[in-house]
């Protein structure tokens, strides 16, 4: 099974997958070198590409049996629009959309695009799980299993997420800021739900919120 893993950063959504389907082929498409660097020593057997990950899946989509993407979040937060007096405005970032059209018209296989949810209404109807927005061409579970992260704010909070992530992102010595990289990891729980229900394996139920949507 070939896998795309756009905007892969470190791998949160991918922790996991292995668990699932030991068979599978993974390419992780992220445009920081730094992050690409760590990605690669964390998923050794992982196909790692440093590169615009909007144009890869423009050009390589055919490749793969199962895409999941998860483009930039900022300008879409909800957190950015509450500190718009002092922070620097801009554009929503419509590349999200673009990709979602892209897939929903020209992928016959199954994908994944994941963002957070937007200060504004979504302009694509999307599927609301925890703290995250989830466009898919197959049902997902009402519960992804994604575990609570509220308590991670506050003080020493990088360490508060490498716990959390069984990840040390002290290791990051890129540009962007390491909480923000930690913020920004899908919970490898969902990660782990997604792909079973991806590919037609539905675990037991954790809890009794069992139905499809």
């Amino acid at each position: 099974m070939k896998i795309l893993n756009l905007y892969a950063c470190l791998g949160g959504n991918r922790y996991k997958w292995n668990d699932v389907k030991d068979d599978i082929e993974v390419t992780a498409v992220e445009l920081d070198p730094e992050a690409a660097r760590l990605y690669q020593e964390r998923f050794p057997n992982d196909k790692v590409i440093v590169a615009d990950a909007h144009q890869y899946l423009l050009d390589h989509f055919k490749e793969f049996d199962f895409i999941w993407s998860s483009p930039p979040c900022p300008t879409h937060s909800r957190a950015r629009f509450a500190r718009r007096e002092t922070t620097e405005v801009a554009y929503p970032d419509l590349k999200l959309y673009e990709e979602i059209i892209f897939l929903k018209k020209w992928y016959k296989k199954k994908y994944v695009v994941e963002n957070v949810i937007p200060y504004y209404e979504p302009l694509i109807p999307a599927k609301k799980r925890g703290r995250h927005l989830y466009w898919t061409n197959f049902n997902l579970p009402n519960d992804l299993n994604e575990r609570d992260s509220s308590i991670m704010e506050g003080a020493d909070e990088v360490t508060k997420w490498c716990k959390f992530h069984d990840y040390d992102f002290k290791k990051y010595k890129g540009k962007q800021r390491t909480d923000k990289i930690a913020r920004n990891l899908v919970d490898y729980e969902a990660g782990r739900t997604i792909f079973e229900t991806a590919i037609g394996i539905i675990s037991k139920p954790k809890t009794t919120q069992t139905s499809l949507l």
